[in-house]
C-alpha cells in the first residue's frame, strides 16, 4: 500500500511543476502547486488521529488511496492553474491520511527496542517509490507525455486498495490522544518537529525547482541527481534506524543535518554537474537520516496513547516545510536568482544543527 501510494506521489512531484511551466504558469505556478498539496496535507493531518480512532485503519487508509490517485485523471483535461491547484489540494488530503495512518500503525505494531529499525524498514518502503518515481517522472515526460503519466499515477495509488484486507482494521483506541497540538512542548516533541521542518524546507525546494534551475538540455543529469538523492535517502534512513536503536537518535541528528546543509548549499554552484550530483547525494543522506532520527526521538519521548499525535506532528513538519519552502523559494528566485535562493535554503537547514547538538548533550 505504501509503495503504490508513494509511487503515485513521486511520479508527479517534479512533473506537475514542469506541466504548469510548460503551459505558461512559470515558477510561481510551480511553487503554488507544491505548496497547495502540502498545505492541504497539513490541514488534514490534524484530523487523521481522530479519523483513525473513529473509523479504523482500513476505511481511512482506503479513503486516502482514492483521494491521492483519482484526481490525477482530471489533469488530462486541462492545465488551467486553478484546476491543477484543486487537484493538488485533494491529493494532499489523501497523502496526509496515508502517511499519518501508515507510520502510526508501524510504530504500534513493533517493539520499542527495535522501533528505529522498524521505522527504517518503513522508510525503505516509502523511499523506494522516490528512487523510481522522481527520476522516472521527469524522464517519461519526454518519452510518453504528461497524459500517460497522469493515468499511471492514478493507477498506482488505486491499486493499493487490494492490500486493505491484509491490514488490521484498527489498533486499540482506548485512551488514544487525538489532539495533535496538545501538550507538544511539555512532551519534548517541539524541538524535533521544528528541526525536521527545517530539513523538509530544502527537500521541497530541491525536487520542485532543480528541474527548472537547469537548462532543458541537461534534464537527464537532473534525473540522475534526483535518482541519487532518492537512493541515498531510504538507505540512510534504514542505517540511521539501526544505529539509533544502539546509541540513541539524538547523537546522530546533528551529523545528519550537516550532511543535509552541505548538500543544499552545493546547489549554489549551478550549473556544475559535479555540484548537483554530489550535493543531491549528500542531501539525500542527511534528509533520510533526519527522517528516521527525528521520528524515533519523538516516539521515544511519549507513551503509546500519543503515537497518532507523533505521526501527525512529524508529517505536519514534513509537509508544512515542503510546501512553505516551495512557495517562498518560488517568490525569492524571481528576484534573487537560483544561487542566492539555494544558499538561503542551506542556511535554514544549518540553523537546525544548534538545537540538535543540545539534544545530544
Amino acid at each position: 500500500m505504501v509503495f503504490g501510494s508513494g509511487l503515485s506521489m513521486y511520479l508527479l512531484t517534479s512533473v506537475v511543476p514542469l506541466y504548469l511551466a510548460a503551459n505558461g504558469s512559470g515558477g510561481i505556478g510551480a511553487g503554488l502547486s507544491t505548496a497547495a498539496m502540502m498545505f492541504s496535507a497539513v490541514a488534514v493531518e490534524l484530523l487523521v488521529p481522530r479519523m483513525l480512532a473513529r473509523w479504523g485503519h482500513r476505511v481511512v487508509l482506503g479513503l486516502g488511496l482514492i483521494l491521492l490517485g483519482a484526481p490525477s485523471l482530471a489533469l488530462l483535461a486541462t492545465a488551467s492553474l486553478p484546476v491543477v491547484l484543486a487537484v493538488c489540494i485533494v491529493r494532499g488530503a489523501g497523502l496526509a491520511i496515508l502517511v499519518v495512518g501508515a507510520v502510526a500503525l508501524v510504530a504500534d505494531l513493533t517493539p520499542a527496542a527495535r522501533r528505529g529499525e522498524a521505522l527504517g524498514v518503513y522508510g525503505v518502503a516509502v523511499g523506494a517509490p522516490a528512487v523510481i518515481g522522481l527520476p522516472l517522472g521527469v524522464y517519461l515526460t519526454h518519452e510518453i507525455g504528461f497524459g500517460a503519466l497522469f493515468v499511471l499515477a492514478a493507477v498506482t495509488s488505486l491499486a493499493g486498495l487490494v492490500t486493505l484486507t491484509g491490514l488490521p482494521a484498527a489498533v486499540s483506541a482506548e485512551g488514544q490522544h487525538v489532539q495533535v497540538l496538545g501538550g507538544v512542548r511539555r512532551s519534548g516533541l517541539l524541538m524535533p518537529t521544528l528541526v525536521f521542518a527545517a530539513v523538509t524546507v530544502a527537500a521541497g525546494i530541491s525536487v520542485t525547482f532543480l528541474p527548472l534551475a537547469v537548462a532543458g538540455g541537461k534534464q537527464s543529469m537532473v534525473a540522475t541527481a534526483l535518482l541519487l538523492q532518492a537512493i541515498a535517502a531510504p538507505a540512510a534512513r534504514w542505517l540511521a534506524g539501526r544505529y539509533a536503536d544502539r546509541i540513541g537518535p539524538a547523537k546522530l541528528l546533528a551529523p545528519a543535518l550537516i550532511f543535509a546543509a552541505v548538500g543544499a548549499g552545493s546547489l549554489v554552484f549551478l550549473p556544475s554537474a559535479v555540484a548537483i550530483l554530489i550535493g543531491s547525494t549528500c542531501f539525500g543522506i542527511g534528509f533520510g537520516a533526519a527522517q528516521n532520527l527525528t521520528l524515533t526521538l519523538m516516539y521515544n519521548r511519549v507513551d503509546r496513547s500519543r503515537y497518532g499525535q507523533v505521526s501527525a506532528l512529524w508529517n505536519l513538519a514534513y509537509d508544512g516545510g515542503w510546501g512553505a519552502g516551495a512557495l517562498i523559494f518560488g517568490a525569492v528566485v524571481g528576484g534573487a536568482g537560483f544561487p542566492v535562493a539555494f544558499a538561503l535554503t542551506a542556511a535554514v537547514v544549518a540553523v537546525g544543527v544548534v538545537p540538535a547538538i543540545r539534544a545530544a548533550r
